[in-house]
């Protein structure tokens, strides 16, 4: 079968690999000459740790998927380093103490550390803290380099086209399969087309589809320079607690009610993670935005703010910060959808809105979509 995917994001990406191993040929389209959206502005983690419930199964599979696809492309940087979400209060304790009470807690790789263990694990980790929450389960890639080296190698397999700098105007679907044309005047046929529109629900997107059940999240993030020591896992700190799912109950309304989050913290909606990179330098946000429209301008305040946190979990100056940013996701409406599938016409489907999970499940989304599809 000959498949056409519009958007060359982690959906996109993700829907070609999972078609190319299935043995089919694929095209893919890229209105820029590189995905600029929410996929490389992010984090790279696969984050297993703190998805609800109804999300396990799939982040499971996902880290599986990621695992296998770093045996066949060692480039996307793959590290299973997991995580250590550190806490800072008794309140905090007892959201992780819970968590480790409930029936998932193993398959979701949790332990419970003293600060002399955590440091055993992480020894950059010699700051101010009382427990670590380990997730053995979560990974990191390198989410600026892992597309290119993707892609490279889905080449290799002869039944693989990438389009860059090429906009799809326009699809329609009749007996003969699927027709796109793009903003050069091109015609693409397919059997099956797959759209992947990211952050980018108007255009293409809506003119297919409508209103899509989505909303698109803003977030600011930054990096430093090398850190000049390894962080051997990802960090959290307590704040991410009540913004992942996982960890929802009772010790967690506690939580909200016993210790407010700092001002500036409730005020954009924030939580602090930590990935170091290849290159050494810590990528750390991040901030949460929902109404439009967005500021196109990024705010000093949060920033100062995830330096601190992270300083004092550190226990040490961070170095220089050499870039920040801001990105834009999107996300379903019903916090029970993983993503939102649909089919405006014939052989034709959006995928779109995996929020902030968009690298953790990307893998197992397209691996549900092709088995939905019954590639």
């Amino acid at each position: 079968m000959r498949i056409l995917i519009v958007g060359g994001g982690i959906l996109g990406t993700a829907h070609a690999d999972e078609a190319i191993r299935r043995g089919h040929e694929v095209v893919q389209l890229e209105r820029e000459s590189e995905a600029r959206g929410a996929t490389v502005r992010n984090f790279g983690l696969v984050w297993v740790s703190g998805r609800a419930e109804h999300e396990l199964d799939a982040a499971l599979r996902s880290r599986e998927l990621w695992e296998d696809l770093a045996a066949r492309v060692p480039a996307i940087g793959f590290r299973p380093a997991g995580s250590m979400t550190l806490l800072r209060t008794p309140e905090e304790v007892a959201v992780a103490e819970e968590a480790m009470t409930r029936p998932d807690a193993e398959a979701r790789g949790f332990a419970l550390l003293d600060p002399e263990q955590v440091l055993a694990v992480n020894p950059a980790l010699r700051g101010k803290f009382l427990a670590g929450l380990h997730c053995v389960r979560d990974g990191a890639v390198e989410s600026r380099v892992a597309l290119p080296a993707i892609r490279r190698h889905l080449e290799a397999s002869g039944r693989y086209t990438f389009h860059a700098g090429t906009e799809a105007r326009e699809v329609t679907s009749d007996g003969a399969g699927v027709h796109i044309r793009d903003d050069h005047g091109r015609t693409f046929d397919a059997d099956l087309a797959v759209i992947c529109p990211g952050a980018t629900l108007g255009g293409l997107a809506r003119d297919l589809a409508g209103e899509l059940p989505l909303r698109r999240v803003r977030l600011q993030m930054m990096q430093t320079a090398p850190l000049g020591e390894e962080l051997t896992t990802a960090i959290a700190d307590g704040d991410s607690l009540r913004y992942y799912p996982g960890f929802a109950g009772a010790a967690l309304e506690n939580l909200r009610v016993a210790q407010p989050q700092a001002p500036t913290a409730e005020r954009h909606r924030m939580q602090l993670l930590a990935v170091q990179r290849l290159h050494g330098g810590l990528t750390i946000g991040d901030t949460h935005e929902y109404d439009e429209p967005f500021d196109f301008d990024v705010d000093e305040e949060p920033y100062e703010h995830l330096t601190g946190v992270v300083e004092e979990l550190l226990g040490r100056t961070l170095p220089p910060i050499v870039k920040r940013w801001a990105g834009v996701y999107s996300q379903c409406l019903d916090p029970g959808e993983l993503v939102h599938r649909g089919s405006p016409a014939d052989n034709v489907w959006v995928v779109a809105g995996p929020g902030g999970r968009g690298m953790t499940l990307g893998p197992a989304l397209a691996e549900q979509t092709a088995d939905q599809l019954g590639l």
